[in-house]
């Protein structure tokens, strides 16, 4: 919940991202995930906030096995998966925290499927988004292939501080399928096509627009070209070449946002995302304010050899509909790719 107002996740930090006025989303992609399961299936869940609520409001008749500590911690997450060793697939709502503390129960006992809604989902076992861990499941039922998927977590305090630490913690089984996001591909492309691509970008920026720079090593490379004091895991907010807002947060932007607006971003690791990973206060509002039009989508061409599509998943069911089709990319000075958007 922590993304929207720049924390780069909640380990330790929930009181601060409530402080900060963050969202938690869980709730709302639980809800959509329920809500496109087609086939029956005998639910267990928690007592509320883990669980019951949702599936009411689905009217679903869940078993519940669990009744949490308020707030839930870590281990509320850990007593109830304990409490599911029966079932033939966990679905948990969450990020990369989330998958490591039922990993830590049962390994690679169960079956087990994420649906995204954390700030870091690294991890080899999410679906790509609420839509699709539905689809995912309903295809479970029908029978498909399960494999050993690696669990990744990051350092979140080295995160908050601009490095990125990675580690694989261990495996979970999870289903085979196309909608399963891969693990996270670090591969970017070398520092010079960054910098070609980044002096046409910033040949081409005027004075009157607000610039909204998206976190990344491309995007970086452009905020280090205008001499800024930038993030490169945050999003920046420039204008005349000049920062007005670093490691800015959803509410930052909207302040800032001026009469004419532009996002630049770069598809994040090997999984294609534009919105919804690691740029989560560039948020669904944000994007209806700037508009489609005003996106820019900046790649290497070496790490756009690594993509198949861009993907979205802003939380907004008709701004994802609205943003597929096909985007143009800026891989070169003044050159550019046409890439899906799924």
């Amino acid at each position: 919940m922590g993304g929207s107002v720049g924390l780069k996740g909640t380990d330790g930090m929930v009181e601060e991202a409530i402080r900060r006025g963050a969202r938690n989303v869980a709730h709302k992609r639980a809800k959509i995930f329920l809500q496109h399961i087609k086939k029956n299936f005998e639910f267990y869940t928690c007592f509320q906030p883990m669980g019951k609520g949702v599936t009411d409001e689905c009217g679903i008749d869940a078993n519940v096995v669990y009744t949490p500590s308020i707030p839930t911690t870590a281990e509320d997450t850990k007593k109830a998966v304990g409490m599911m060793e029966h079932v033939d697939l966990i679905v948990f709502v969450g990020g990369d925290g989330t998958a490591r503390d039922i990993m830590e129960v049962v390994g690679t006992d169960i079956p087990v499927m994420g649906v995204p809604s954390g700030v870091k989902m690294y991890s080899a076992v999410f679906a790509q988004t609420p839509y699709h861990a539905a689809e995912i499941v309903n295809d479970f039922a029908e029978g498909i292939s399960i494999e050993e998927r690696e669990v990744i977590d990051i350092n979140e305090d080295a995160f908050r501080k601009g490095k990125l630490l990675t580690s694989v913690k261990g495996y979970c089984l999870t289903p085979v399928h196309e909608k399963i996001q891969p693990s996270k591909d670090f591969f970017s492309g070398n520092e010079e096509s960054k910098k070609i691509i980044v002096s046409y970008i910033a040949e081409k920026m005027d004075d009157e627009t607000v610039y909204i720079i998206g976190s990344g090593s491309t995007t970086w490379q452009l905020k280090k070209l205008m001499g800024i004091e930038g993030t490169l895991l945050g999003v920046d907010i420039v204008k005349k070449k000049r920062l007005l807002c670093g490691d800015a947060s959803e509410s930052d932007i909207e302040k800032l946002i001026g009469r004419k607006n532009k996002i630049i971003i770069s598809p994040l690791g090997g999984h294609g995302f534009i919105f919804g990973r690691g740029n989560e206060q560039i948020s669904s509002e944000v994007i209806k304010k700037v508009g489609k039009e005003n996106i820019i989508v900046i790649s290497t061409k070496e790490k756009l050899s690594h993509i198949k599509s861009l993907k979205v998943d802003t939380g907004d069911v008709a701004l994802d509909e609205e943003l597929r089709g096909y985007m143009k990319v800026i891989t070169g000075y003044g050159e550019s790719k046409l890439m899906k958007v799924e």
